[in-house]
């Protein structure tokens, strides 16, 4: 196993992330397209960020020098379900839906990109080869779980708040 082939899984996830959110970018109204999309988006989003947290971020949690960029990347992850949750529950067809879209669309992105060339490569210089083995087995088996039991909970953004 390849120091890199965790990182280069997730980074698999986010490209199809990417892709999701530029295809429902192209869609208009309530349409079936967007529905579809957007469910597919959701689904992914969070079974990607729960298996993310329990493989990568539980692992990086136990390296003091990783704490801090672990945590702000757990808030974001919650940030984003939120955001989520708040589109789930706005008409698709209503401006709002678009707006709020494109604020999804923006904060996942910067994420990603954070994650990606931030993150990863700081991650990497402090996991050991058993770290790796054991956070490629735990995202891939943690992902397929998280994605069956993932659901589209429309929860507007003001009750979303503890």
């Amino acid at each position: 196993m390849s120091d890199t082939e965790i990182f280069d899984r997730l980074k698999q996830d986010h490209d199809l992330h990417r892709e999701l959110i530029a295809r429902i970018g192209e869609t208009h109204g309530e349409s079936d397209e967007r529905k579809e999309l957007f469910e597919k988006l959701t689904l992914e989003l969070k079974a990607h960020a729960s298996a993310e947290e329990q493989a990568l971020y539980s692992t990086m949690m136990r390296k003091p020098r990783t704490t801090d960029e672990t945590r702000h990347s757990v808030a974001e992850h919650h940030e984003i379900e939120e955001l989520l949750n708040d589109l789930a529950a706005t008409d698709m067809s209503s401006g709002a839906w678009l707006t709020k879209f494109r604020t999804l669309e923006h904060d996942y992105l910067h994420h990603i990109d954070e994650e990606e060339n931030d993150h990863f490569p700081d991650f990497a210089k402090h996991l050991t080869r058993d770290d790796e083995t054991h956070m490629r087995a735990v995202f891939d088996r943690r992902k397929r779980a998280e994605k069956a039991d993932a659901k589209v909970t429309p929860v507007e953004m003001e009750d979303a708040k503890e």
